[in-house]
């Protein structure tokens, strides 16, 4: 077979042969240009001849690589914006308080399919269980430190976990403490968790955390003090020690609780979610700082005095060389500002006022777009970073609230997998082994563990920006099988069955109530009792209405 030649390399223009037909191929013409183009890329983004991108040489690092070696230093600079700026500290309690809450409340669910039980079980055994789970979790004996129970230990890793982006905890098993149970949680700083003696990070060390060749974690290595504890330096029993911790039992307990939502695969270790804005968060720190420290100069009066007088014209005025006389008298020189004062001056000197600058008419403007960017970038919108609501709208309210909560329920998600039922689960098991759990033998609970210890998480409830209008839209919703009263009960933080036991047992104390005083019946358990009740809607609008049954009754 016949080679055909390279037409971009030929000299002279080439014959491409094909049965007894020939076709020329023409050589290009080249054309000579004074500058290459400035984008010679096919995506701008990966320019190097553009003038704003030819500086912008960033490596190409693994998620480990870029956060291990710098991860201390960006927690050190997040700790100390939140404990010097309001901002910073409200932003994290904020996490807190929207994706907790004060309590948790947990609602053992198991998986009644798998277990081939019929949901009349389910309802009392869950009962049963709850209360069990109650007496471990409202105990402080739950934290080996006798500090916390599990809502507030639970609050503080929320805490942990918005500043450091990882929560980490020990379980242990101790004895004569005085409680039922020996499961407990030792709490213990991310910050704890590294290398031993300052050992590099390798292929199977990373942030001190042991990985096989999966990256499955196999040991965590904990200093026994805080890095930075004052009382852990010069030589106490604790400094500069390590211990390795088995991620598992042999039987397959977890030893180590570390939780995290990676931001990329391969990684080990959280990143700190003010990490991307921590540089403008800081900005924002001085511009705020000096911008007060501006503001306290504008109240204050203030004058420079001076004087034309250099040594000749002195001499020539007053005769002599009495410059050391002179400067006595500055130095004596004392006035006490106040209004209407007449305020004498040394020989030859004069007061002039010092006005700083005014105020800045566009600080409120640029310091909003700055908070506006920092609430982007920690996932919470500009409203609940500055707690500011003055310029915004129901709709616009409405819509910011619902983006951040889809955050906030990403973050419940994480917490209730990562803390809320590792947790359940350790307990659920020293309670099986302990007969503690109704129709639960050790051996069904290792055979069809996951099945036993599905629960649901319960939360702080997400409130309501219009009460009367997303009642009607709860209402709606179920009426239209959308939703059902558990979801809608959840979502306010609370249990619908509490809410239908509670309900009953006031509907009951009401009926007795009106047999006692001779009441007619129903008059205390109707809505309005008959009387015009006036509807205020969110609009402004009202409305009368009358309670028609109990007009009936």
């Amino acid at each position: 077979m016949q080679d055909l030649p390279n037409p971009w390399l030929a000299s002279q223009p080439a014959q491409i042969c094909a049965g007894s037909s020939s076709v020329a191929v023409i050589e290009p013409r080249r054309v000579s240009v004074s500058a290459r183009p400035e984008v010679e890329t096919s995506y701008a983004a990966a320019s190097l001849n553009a003038k704003d991108m030819s500086s912008w040489n960033p490596w190409r690092v693994s998620p480990d690589a870029a956060l291990l070696g710098e991860l201390d230093t960006i927690n050190a600079r997040g700790d100390d914006l939140a404990r010097n700026n309001g901002v910073a500290a409200g932003a994290e309690r904020t996490y807190v308080d929207n994706v907790i809450g004060p309590r948790v409340v947990c609602k053992p669910n198991p998986d009644r399919v798998a277990l081939k039980k019929d949901a009349t079980w389910v309802d009392g055994w869950s009962r049963e269980v709850e209360a069990e789970w109650k007496g471990f979790a409202d105990g402080v004996y739950f934290d080996a430190a006798a500090r916390s129970n599990f809502h507030g230990a639970t609050r503080l890793q929320a805490a942990t976990l918005a500043s450091a982006g990882e929560i980490l905890a020990l379980p242990l098993w101790l004895t004569d403490r005085g409680s039922r149970w020996n499961t407990c949680l030792q709490l213990v700083d991310p910050a704890r968790l590294s290398n031993p003696n300052g050992k590099s990070d390798s292929a199977t060390l990373r942030g001190g955390i042991e990985i096989d060749a999966y990256g499955a974690p196999v040991a965590y290595n904990i200093r026994k003090s805080h890095p930075g504890d004052l009382f852990g330096f010069g030589g106490t029993p604790f400094s500069g020690v390590w211990e390795r911790i088995p991620a598992w039992t042999d039987f397959g307990r977890a030893r180590v609780i570390h939780a995290f939502e990676p931001n990329r695969i391969g990684q080990n270790r959280g990143r700190p979610p003010i990490a991307p804005v921590a540089r403008m968060f800081k900005m924002y720190d001085h511009l705020t700082v000096e911008k007060l420290r501006s503001t306290v100069l504008n109240a204050m009066i203030f004058a420079a005095m001076e004087t034309p007088m250099d040594q000749e014209s002195f001499v020539t005025t007053f005769g002599g060389d009495k410059m050391a006389d002179y400067h006595t008298a500055l130095n004596e020189w004392r006035v006490q500002m106040k209004g209407g004062a007449i305020i004498p001056l040394p020989p030859g000197t004069k007061l002039n006022p010092f006005i700083p600058g005014g105020p800045d008419s566009e600080l409120d403007a640029f310091a909003t777009l700055m908070l506006r960017h920092i609430g982007t970038g920690l996932n919470m919108p500009y409203e609940l970073i500055f707690k500011d609501f003055s310029k915004t709208n129901y709709s616009s309210a409405r819509a910011a609230l619902l983006e951040a909560w889809r955050y906030f329920y990403a973050c419940r998600q994480m917490v209730s997998d990562g803390w809320c039922s590792v947790v359940y689960d350790l307990w659920f098991e020293e309670a099986v082994n302990r007969g503690r759990i109704p129709d639960c033998k050790p051996a069904d609970f290792y055979s069809r563990r996951l099945a036993w210890t599905q629960a649901k998480w319960i939360y702080a409830g997400r409130g309501w920006v219009d009460p009367l209008k997303e009642a009607q839209a709860a209402g709606t919703r179920m009426d239209n099988n959308l939703s059902s009263e558990e979801d809608e009960a959840a979502e306010q933080g609370r249990d619908a069955r509490d809410i239908r036991e509670q309900r009953a047992r006031e509907m009951a104390h009401e009926f007795e109530l009106e047999k006692q005083y001779g009441l007619p019946p129903g008059s205390m358990s109707r809505k309005g009792n008959g009387q015009i009740v006036t509807v205020h809607s969110s609009d402004g609008e009202s409305s009368a209405k009358s309670d028609q049954g109990a007009k009936a009754a």
